[in-house]
């Protein structure tokens, strides 16, 4: 008796956001996380277009902390992540705000963030750095606004943006449309 042919299985196509994804350059040399693992927390963020994505190792002395660099001469966002790792709480300031007088004095917002895993830490990181590209390449503003670069930060790095239509949230972002990137000053 000759088996029923079954009928191949379409792949299913990619949603813009994976499409857009998939041309990001994506390199790790994080123990335990590599650069398929990166693409994966960070595949519901919006790409940098144009841009590629590093994540690295940071030692560090006494404690750990966050770092990471918008590389715009080289076109890439680099993170690094404490070795050896432990959780950590760290201040995040995210609001300035100018007390009266003459003298130029600032009350300061902060949230304590506790990072609990490297995906918490890089998540963190790529949306802060995200930020700093998306003023500088889309807005064409200066890219040193830190504190709005923390309150994107902090609203987006633990929720889950399956559904998200970033070019409502990020006026004049488009991660399916490839647009000249400005050379770096």
């Amino acid at each position: 008796m000759r088996r029923p042919k079954l009928p191949k299985l379409e792949l299913m196509p990619l949603s813009p956001l994976r499409r857009a994804w998939s041309t990001v350059p994506i390199r790790s040399r994080v123990t335990g996380v590599d650069a398929e693992t990166l693409r994966r927390w960070l595949i519901d963020l919006p790409p940098p277009t144009g841009y590629g994505v590093s994540a690295r190792p940071l030692r560090y002395r006494t404690a750990p902390h966050t770092a990471a660099f918008c590389w715009y001469e080289d076109r890439l966002i680099e993170l690094q992540v404490p070795e050896p790792f432990r959780a950590w709480e760290e201040k995040v300031y995210y609001r300035a705000r100018r007390m009266p007088g003459r003298r130029l004095v600032f009350q300061w917002f902060a949230r304590r963030i506790r990072f609990r895993t490297r995906r918490d830490v890089l998540r963190f990181l790529y949306c802060h750095e995200f930020y700093h590209w998306y003023l500088r390449e889309v807005r064409g503003r200066k890219a040193s606004a830190e504190t709005a670069c923390d309150r994107f930060a902090l609203a987006h790095f633990r929720a889950r943006h399956g559904r998200v239509d970033w070019s409502v949230i990020l006026p004049g972002y488009d991660p399916t449309r490839r647009r000249p990137i400005k050379r770096a000053a």
